[in-house]
């Protein structure tokens, strides 16, 4: 049974301008300010730890937690908005990390006992098959070729994939991509195997996207290419060199890899998301809201 306690009652939100400050890191089990600014943000609470842990039945991931103390989540750390870590302050930050930390309240675990491993994109289903981590979350696409190795729970988020560019260049868009445009992403990533099958631009992989964008203000590469909140989180970061081009031209339903097969522990995440729609949108504002992207919470897939 889910006994967790998650507080949501976030009427009069005032979410200060967060695009790429570190996030609030205090405790996620005591009441905290959405907004980071240490402001009055009148009923809004942050969520909860639960107290007692809840029980989730048949869940191997949850009695691995349970017998070890801690959570192990996979996460980006070089994705503004989205998955960071301050090299400045140490900090953490980002929405994929909120909901990080979200799901490991729902479990009864705070911030301390929460161990964060960043995880390549193209490393990230070998480490849950291989109980390096609980679980996965980071602009982490679902897709039937993954699902063949993991499970997904969500998905929590849905984006596009978009092109960033540098700001005086003459791209529009994925449809003026030539033979002669060069186009970086990550290995490993949807993003990069769609500029293969789709466009008839060169492409370079490299392990991060944050090299990408090195690149890319070096004159190495012509666009860096992966989903649109990302890319709008690295031109927020440097406005008067890099700027994103065109509509997204694709899907990108962001889920959290879990070991396969794990039934009830996807259930019980689902769960968790469908039931905090307002943490959710105060998550989404908090990180996303102020860089110009629009969502909406989206329907978790049935599971089965």
């Amino acid at each position: 049974m889910r006994k967790t306690r998650i507080a949501g009652a976030f009427a009069g939100i005032a979410i200060a301008a967060l695009a790429f400050t570190a996030c609030n890191s205090g405790t996620p089990g005591e009441p905290t300010d959405p907004s980071g600014d240490g402001g009055s943000t009148g009923d809004a609470t942050w969520f909860t730890v639960a107290d007692p842990k809840p029980t989730v039945d048949g869940s191997d991931t949850v009695k691995a937690i349970t017998a070890r103390g801690k959570v192990k989540v996979g996460v980006k750390e070089d994705q503004p908005n989205l998955g960071y870590l301050d090299p400045a302050t140490g900090e953490r930050s980002g929405f994929d990390v909120d909901i990080a930390r979200w799901i490991a309240a729902s479990l009864g675990y705070d911030e301390k006992d929460i161990e964060f491993q960043p995880i390549d994109s193209a490393n990230r289903e070998q480490a849950i098959v291989n109980g390096d981590i609980d679980y996965y979350v980071g602009t982490y696409s679902i897709t039937d070729k993954r699902k063949e190795q993991i499970s997904f729970a969500g998905p929590y988020f849905v984006t596009g994939q978009g092109l960033l560019v540098a700001a005086d260049s003459d791209l529009k868009g994925v449809d003026s991509l030539t033979a002669d445009t060069v186009v970086c992403s990550v290995t490993g990533s949807t993003s990069i195997q769609r500029i293969k099958e789709e466009t008839p631009a060169k492409t370079v992989e490299l392990s991060k996207y944050s090299e990408c964008v090195e690149q890319l203000k070096n004159g190495q590469v012509d666009a860096v290419t992966t989903d649109e909140a990302i890319l709008i989180g690295y031109a927020a970061q440097d406005p008067d060199n890099l700027k994103v081009v065109g509509e997204p031209f694709s899907e990108e339903r962001y889920g959290i890899g879990v070991k396969k097969g794990d039934t009830a522990f996807v259930e019980f995440i689902n769960t968790t998301l469908t039931d905090g729609g307002d943490i959710w949108t105060a998550i989404f504002d908090k990180n996303l809201g102020k860089a110009g992207v629009k969502g909406t919470q989206p329907k978790v897939d049935p599971v089965g």
